[in-house]
């Protein structure tokens, strides 16, 4: 397992605030407007990372493409896995970290018009920057953000730029 990138100091910080349009309430308020926001943003690929947001998005029968667990909620509760999909992926990814692995299976399922579903053995949080770099232009990136809602990041040019740039600042050093 190799790893590309690990989260710094000043990252770890910046990135527990919401990286995109945070939508608060209940799961069913916030389902409902995110529902209406996929209506009119009609984006290029739907993408949950994230246990909970994921599971509430399939209840509610928004179905993202590509859909990345751990099946660990706020890293100790145990979360049910989901109903079946057209295809399960399974990465390393350890806690503060961002593997290959993890990046290759991401690319390759936003280049797929399957329905995915990477589980993430480790913790996917990260991930959902690699989401938003390869994601389609236009396509939303939905992740929980606990105890207050869900983020939604479209995969805009801006978007993509910020990540790259959080992306050269957590470069693993070569070794």
């Amino acid at each position: 397992m190799k790893i590309e990138y690990m989260l710094t100091p000043r990252l770890r910080t910046f990135l527990k605030e919401p990286f995109g349009i945070l939508i608060t309430g209940t799961p069913k308020e916030t389902m409902a407007a995110l529902k209406a926001l996929i209506e009119t943003q009609k984006p290029a690929r739907l993408v949950s990372v994230g246990d909970v947001v994921s599971q509430n998005m399939h209840e509610y029968g928004l179905h993202p493409q590509l859909t990345v667990i751990d099946h660990i909620s706020l890293r100790d509760q145990a979360i049910p896995k989901l109903a079946a999909v057209e295809t399960t992926v399974y990465v390393d990814n350890p806690q503060g970290t961002i593997t290959q692995e993890a990046v290759e299976a991401i690319k390759n399922a936003l280049e797929s018009n399957a329905h995915i579903h990477i589980e993430v053995n480790g913790e996917e949080d990260l991930l959902t920057l690699i989401a938003v770099l390869y994601a389609p232009e236009n396509s939303l990136v939905v992740y929980g953000q606990p105890h207050l809602g869900v983020v939604v990041v479209k995969a805009s040019l801006e978007r993509k730029a910020q990540v790259k740039q959080f992306l050269n600042e957590m470069k693993a050093s070569k070794s």
